[in-house]
């Protein structure tokens, strides 16, 4: 991978990334930016096996989660290019199963305390996480959250097809369009590109996305001859802890023998592996004069707000994340916070659950990434950290 020479001072990445691995909150982390097509920063620091004392390299793969997301949006957005669905189509006309909706009472301590919906659900409330549906993973103790448990809505070992009717008999958090609650609403719009298309989610991506950008390191599996270039995955020992130093190997999450075989679910929202390599050529896409499988115009609209005018977003244990809106796909910094850049207006963010990020500044026209495996560190102060030090070295501030 080629780094384009640059008069742009990126030196205090460096060292602020080893940090994190020295003071061992992390393994190891892969970090890179983009100035438009131009790679102008790239680095690689610490370890892929801590155990093994196997450094991280540049061709090592990652469990990407929730940035698997933006993949999905972007085969939404594709139908909808090809005038194969309309974003305001109710989802019902192809997933019957998601018609007749019952919504959760407030204070409601069963999923029998219902009331009708009040609209259908739309694809652009899938895509933005307005739809009403829950996930199951981060609001503890909850009733919807108990209930998605019960009936394993987060279950790799059935297919797409049968998490919509294990989602016909739940009912909604909320009326649709109504609020904004994180989701799995992802992984329904993973099944509705395999009913609108006729392909499979991970035959459609193949060829429409991964195979189009040169990503042939993107996978919901990783072959056995790649075996040896999956990082490993690691957690601290208090998982509300951050900056929590003592990393445990993790074995069997989210489940034995993850990402290495097949599995019959290809989920749209937290399912794929990928490297460094192939989530540039991802973020490249959504740059000026690289290769893309979107318009112009898909691109632009997916990294708008399409939340109404003071709405934000908000993860329970987490509260309020100040100043963001939501896309199709990803975050929207519509005012800079005290973890941002103060030049971060306009910006379009996501990543995963273990520490992949990445972000695209239309205003700077520069993107970046980075990649580790720590579990809950999803918007993490390396992250932040890494951010600030990018934009600092690009803006000349």
């Amino acid at each position: 991978m080629i780094i384009t020479p640059s008069h742009y001072d990126f030196s205090a990445i460096a060292p602020a990334m080893q940090s994190y691995v020295d003071r061992k909150i992390l393994s190891g982390v892969s970090s890179a930016v983009l100035h438009g097509q131009d790679l102008v920063h790239f680095q690689a620091a610490g370890w892929a096996d801590i155990e093994n004392q196997i450094p991280l390299r540049h061709d090592h793969l990652f469990r990407v989660f929730s940035n698997t997301k933006l993949l999905t949006s972007m085969a939404i957005m594709q139908l909808v290019e090809s005038s194969q669905l309309k974003l305001d189509d109710p989802v019902e006309v192809y997933l019957p199963q998601l018609g007749t909706r019952q919504v959760l009472l407030p204070g409601a301590t069963d999923i029998s305390q219902t009331e009708a919906a009040r609209s259908a659900i739309t694809v652009r409330q899938l895509l933005t996480h307005t739809s009403g549906l829950s996930y199951g993973l981060l609001d503890h103790g909850s009733t919807i959250y108990k209930a998605y448990v019960e009936r394993k809505v987060l279950n790799a070992f059935e297919p797409l097809s049968e998490l919509i009717n294990v989602l016909e008999d739940l009912p909604l958090s909320f009326h649709p369009g109504t609020q904004w609650e994180y989701s799995i609403a992802t992984d329904v719009l993973s099944r509705l590109v395999e009913v609108v298309s006729g392909d499979n989610f991970d035959v459609y991506l193949h060829a429409h996305i991964l195979s189009p950008l040169g990503m042939n390191d993107t996978s919901f599996w990783v072959p056995p001859h790649k075996h040896d270039r999956l990082s490993a995955y690691y957690a601290g020992s208090d998982p509300m802890n951050v900056l929590n130093r003592d990393l445990k190997r993790l074995e069997k999450s989210p489940y034995p023998e993850a990402f290495l075989k097949p599995i019959p679910r290809f989920s749209g929202g937290g399912g794929l592996v990928s490297s460094m390599h192939d989530m540039l050529a991802l973020m490249r896409s959504f740059l000026p004069g690289g290769r893309a499988v979107l318009k112009p115009e898909s691109i632009q609209l997916m990294m708008q707000n399409h939340l109404p005018a003071g709405w934000g977003i908000a993860f329970p244990g987490v509260g309020d994340v100040p100043g963001k809106g939501f896309g199709l796909g990803g975050a929207v910094t519509l005012r800079p916070g005290e973890n941002d850049p103060a030049d971060a207006e306009g910006e379009f963010e996501w990543g995963g659950i273990a520490g992949t990020h990445w972000w695209i500044s239309p205003r700077h026209n520069m993107a970046g990434l980075l990649m580790t495996q720590r579990q809950m560190a999803f918007w993490h102060p390396y992250s932040f950290e890494f951010k600030k030090l990018a934009y600092a070295a690009m803006l000349g501030k």
